[in-house]
C-alpha cells in the first residue's frame, strides 16, 4: 500500500456560502471619508553591538551590524522578548482597531466561511474516510462511511482537544484493511507531530505514542501490524523551537510496543543533515526509501521488507534531480523524475538492473506535477501555462484519454490502489470552490461525490490571464481577478500576491478570503513569478541561488504591468506574500518603495544571512544557497530585507505577520525586520507587526484565527489604497 495522508481539509479550497446577497463592489480609490487611526508611537527597541565576519567574494572580509540578535530569543524561553511582543502588540491592536470597517469584514468573512466543506476521500477494506467541516468549526472532522452510500460518522474529532481551536490533526493514514487509523496532532501550529492510533470500530484510542516526528510520512506494513514514519532525536529543553533539526532516521513502529522498540530502519550518523523519509509500496512488499539534504534534489533506495538480510538498492543517486515513487508491477517500478527532463518523465525501472530506465511518458512541453498508479493506468496531471490538465495512460504510456475537467483551474488528487479502477479528484478555480468527483479509470466517468452549496453566483467574478515581458525577455503569466461590475480606472485597489522559489507553484484555486477582497470591490492578481515550478525545472532554476534576483524583477514588473493597463496605480496597490513570499514582500519594498501603498508580509525569511541557523533553514540552503559561500554572500547580502532598507525614502505602510510557535520560519525573522524598520527613517507610512500566539507557520490554524488575522489584514490595506468599506 503506498502511503497517502488524509489531510485536513485545505483552506485554500473553500466556498463562500451566506445567506445574505453579497453587496456590490464599492467604489475603488476614492479618499477615506472616515476618521481612522493615529500614528502609531513605537515601543523603544534596545540594541546591542553584535557583529558577524562573513567573506565576501567582492570585498574578502565584511563586518556585518546585527543590533537585534536578541529578538531570535524563543519568546517562550525570554522574559525580554516576551515583554518586547506584548509592547508590540499593545501598539498593533490600537492601530487595527481603529481601521473603518474591520469588524464588517470579520462578520461578512464569518458569514462566506460557514459552509459545508470535505475533504479528498481514501478508501481501505470497503470504508471511506474523509474530513468534514460543518461550517466554521476550527477544525475538520475525520470522518469514516461504509461503502460509498453508508451513514458517515465522526471517527476523530479534533475540536475537543483544545477550547481554542489550537491543535490541530495534522493528517491519518487507515491501516490497509481499514481497522485501524494511524493520525497525527499538531499543537499550537508547531512543525512537530505526536502520533497516536485509533481503533476504527470501537473508537478506543490505543497506547501507542510516538513523539518528535516531523516533516514524516506515514506508511502502513502490508499486514497491519505497524507502520513505518521519520522523526528526530529528542531536541534539549527550551529549543524545541529553535535548534536545527539534524539526524533525522526512519523508524518501525509495531503496534502495541513502546516508541524505545522501534525498530531503526535507515539513518546516517556521519551525515547529519541528510533527512529520511520511507513509504511503502503498491503491493506492501518494497519500502521506497528518499534521501536529501535540501528542498530540491533526493535520492531513492529500494529495501525488499521480505527478504531476510536485504539491504536497500539504490535507484538514484546524489542531490542533483527530484524522483517520486509512482507504482510498481513485481520488481518493475515506476518513477516521476526531472533526471534529463525538466517538464519531468515518467521511466520504468527494473529492480535487478536499477542503472537501466525506459521512458514511458517522455518529457514533453507541459510540465508533470504529479502521478498515480490505479487501475492498472497511470493517472497524469501536468500544468499547461499553470492550470491543470490531467491525463490517463496504460503502463506502456499510451494516452488512453484526457480527463475533462470543469474548467479552467486547479485539480487535486487521483490517488488509489492499481487493483481498484476508483479514485477522487478536487477542482477549484478562483471564482469556483473546490468539488469532489469520483472518477472511474476504466469507463473515464466523472461524478460528483461532495459539492458545496454556493449561494453566490461564480459568473459574477472574471478571471483572466495575460502575460506580461520580465527581465531577460521571459514571458511570465499573471492571473487578474475581480467582480464584473469592477473595470480598469487607473486608481483600482489592487492586491498582488506572489510566491516565487522552491519549486512550488502558485496555481488559479479557490480561496474565501480573496473572494471577499475582490467582493468589497478590489483587484486580486496572482503573479506566476519565476522560482516556482509553472514552467518546470527551468522556471524553477531561473529564479533561485544567483539568480533570485529574477524572482524580485517579475513581481516588480508585474505590478508594473497592472499600472500600465489601466488597473491600478502606486497609491492604490498592496502586495502580500507568506514565507518564501514573505520574503519577497520584504525585498521589493526595499528595491521600490516608491510601486506600493502597502505590503504585508507574512511569515517571511527576513535575515537572509542567519536563516540557516534555526530549524529548518539549513534545508533552504539549495534555493538561497548559503551565507557562509562568499559567492552567496554578495547574493544574499544584496537582496537581505533585514539589510537592505532604504533610509530616506517613502515606504509602503507594512503589517508584518508572524506567529509565537512558527519553528519553520523562526518568529525572530519578522521580529528583527520590524525593529529595524520601525528605527529607520522610512516616512510616515506605518511598520506594525501582528503576532498570533498559539499558532505557527499556518497549517493547523484555527479558523476562528484566520477570520481575525484576514480582517485585520483587509481593513488594514483597505485604508491604506483608498477601499471604502461599507
Amino acid at each position: 500500500m503506498r502511503a497517502a495522508l488524509v489531510t485536513v481539509a485545505s483552506l485554500f479550497a473553500l466556498a463562500a456560502c451566506s445567506p445574505d446577497p453579497a453587496p456590490a463592489p464599492n467604489g475603488a480609490g476614492a479618499p477615506q471619508a472616515q476618521s481612522g487611526p493615529a500614528a502609531p508611537a513605537y515601543p523603544e527597541t534596545r540594541t546591542t553591538d553584535q557583529r558577524d565576519v562573513y567573506q565576501s567574494a567582492a570585498l574578502g572580509q565584511v563586518v556585518i551590524a546585527d543590533p537585534y540578535r536578541w529578538l531570535e530569543a524563543d519568546v517562550r524561553v525570554s522574559g525580554e522578548v516576551a515583554d518586547w511582543v506584548r509592547d508590540q502588540q499593545e501598539v498593533t491592536n490600537a492601530y487595527l482597531e481603529a481601521l473603518p470597517g474591520r469588524s464588517r469584514i470579520a462578520q461578512r468573512l464569518s458569514e462566506l466561511w460557514n459552509y459545508e466543506r470535505y475533504g479528498l476521500p481514501s478508501e481501505r477494506g470497503g470504508r471511506y474516510f474523509f474530513t468534514r467541516n460543518d461550517g466554521l468549526q476550527n477544525q475538520s472532522v475525520l470522518m469514516v462511511q461504509e461503502g460509498l452510500d453508508g451513514e458517515a460518522r465522526a471517527l476523530i474529532d479534533p475540536n475537543t482537544w483544545s477550547d481554542d481551536g489550537t491543535i490541530a490533526l495534522a493528517g491519518s493514514v487507515a491501516s490497509p484493511d481499514g481497522s485501524l487509523v494511524a493520525y497525527l496532532i499538531q499543537e499550537g501550529g508547531s512543525d512537530w507531530r505526536t502520533i497516536r492510533v485509533i481503533d476504527v470500530d470501537s473508537g478506543e484510542v490505543l497506547e501507542d505514542e510516538i513523539r518528535w516526528v516531523k516533516f514524516s510520512p506515514l506508511s502502513w506494513a502490508k499486514d497491519g501490524s505497524g507502520f513505518f514514519y521519520s522523526r528526530y532525536p529528542e531536541p534539549e529543553r527550551g529549543e524545541e523551537f529553535t535548534s536545527l533539526n539534524m539526524n533525522q532516521a526512519i523508524y518501525f513502529h509495531a503496534l502495541g510496543t513502546d516508541q524505545s522498540e522501534d525498530r531503526l530502519i535507515i539513518a546516517d550518523p556521519e551525515t547529519p543533515e541528510t533527512s529520511w523519509r520511507g513509504s511503502v509500496s503498491d503491493d506492501g512488499r518494497y519500502l521506497i526509501i528518499n534521501s536529501s539534504q535540501g528542498t530540491d534534489g533526493n535520492g531513492v533506495w529500494i529495501l525488499d521488507l521480505e527478504a531476510e538480510e536485504a539491504g536497500p538498492v539504490e535507484i538514484f543517486e546524489g542531490f542533483a534531480n527530484n524522483h517520486s515513487y509512482v507504482g510498481n508491477v513485481d520488481e518493475t517500478f515506476f518513477f516521476r523524475t526531472d533526471l534529463d527532463a525538466p517538464n519531468q518523465r515518467i521511466v520504468a525501472v527494473e529492480l535487478s538492473d536499477p542503472a537501466e530506465r525506459r521512458d514511458v511518458i517522455a518529457h514533453g512541453d507541459h510540465p508533470i506535477i504529479s502521478a498515480n498508479h490505479v487501475g492498472g493506468h497511470l493517472i497524469v496531471q501536468a500544468m499547461r501555462d499553470v492550470a491543470s490538465a490531467v491525463s490517463v495512460h496504460d503502463l506502456d504510456g499510451a494516452l488512453v484519454r484526457e480527463v475533462a475537467l470543469p474548467g479552467l483551474g486547479v485539480a487535486a488528487g487521483f490517488s488509489g490502489r492499481p487493483d481498484h479502477a476508483e479514485t477522487f479528484y478536487s477542482f477549484s478555480s478562483f471564482n469556483q470552490p473546490g468539488a469532489l468527483y469520483r472518477y472511474d479509470v476504466e469507463t473515464g466517468e466523472s461524478s460528483v461525490f461532495r459539492a458545496p452549496q454556493l449561494t453566490f453566483d461564480p459568473d459574477d467574478y472574471v478571471v483572466s490571464q495575460v502575460f506580461f515581458n520580465s527581465t531577460g525577455d521571459v514571458r511570465v503569466p499573471i492571473f487578474i481577478v475581480h467582480h464584473r461590475d469592477v473595470t480598469p480606472d487607473g486608481a483600482r485597489p489592487t492586491l498582488l500576491f506572489g510566491y516565487g522559489g522552491f519549486n512550488i507553484p502558485m496555481r488559479p484555486g479557490f480561496d474565501v478570503r480573496r473572494l471577499q477582497w475582490m467582493e468589497m470591490g478590489g483587484v486580486f492578481a496572482l503573479a506566476n513569478i519565476r522560482g516556482g515550478s509553472e514552467y518546470g525545472r527551468d522556471w524553477h532554476d531561473g529564479g533561485r541561488l544567483a539568480e533570485k534576483q529574477n524572482v524580485f524583477d517579475d513581481f516588480i514588473n508585474a505590478a508594473e504591468h497592472l499600472i500600465e493597463t489601466g488597473w491600478t496605480s502606486p497609491d492604490n496597490l498592496a502586495i502580500e506574500g507568506r514565507s518564501n513570499g514573505g520574503l519577497l514582500v520584504g525585498a521589493v519594498s526595499n528595491q521600490r518603495p516608491d510601486l506600493f501603498a502597502a505590503g504585508l508580509p507574512g511569515v517571511g525569511v527576513m535575515d537572509m544571512l542567519r536563516f540557516n541557523q534555526f530549524t529548518a533553514g539549513r534545508f533552504w540552503v539549495s534555493d538561497y544557497g548559503s551565507p557562509q559561500d562568499p559567492d552567496m554572500f554578495d547574493v544574499l547580502y544584496g537582496y537581505s530585507p533585514l539589510h537592505t532598507i532604504p533610509e530616506g525614502r517613502g515606504y509602503p505602510a507594512t503589517l508584518i505577520t508572524t506567529a509565537d510557535t512558527d519553528d519553520r520560519v523562526v518568529p525572530g525573522h519578522s521580529f528583527k525586520f520590524a525593529a529595524a524598520l520601525q528605527a529607520a527613517d522610512t516616512g510616515e507610512a506605518p511598520t506594525l507587526i501582528r503576532i498570533e500566539t498559539s499558532a505557527g507557520h499556518g497549517a493547523g490554524t484555527p479558523v476562528s484565527k484566520l477570520i481575525e488575522e484576514t480582517a485585520d489584514k483587509w481593513a488594514f490595506i483597505a485604508w491604506h489604497t483608498g477601499l471604502e468599506i461599507e
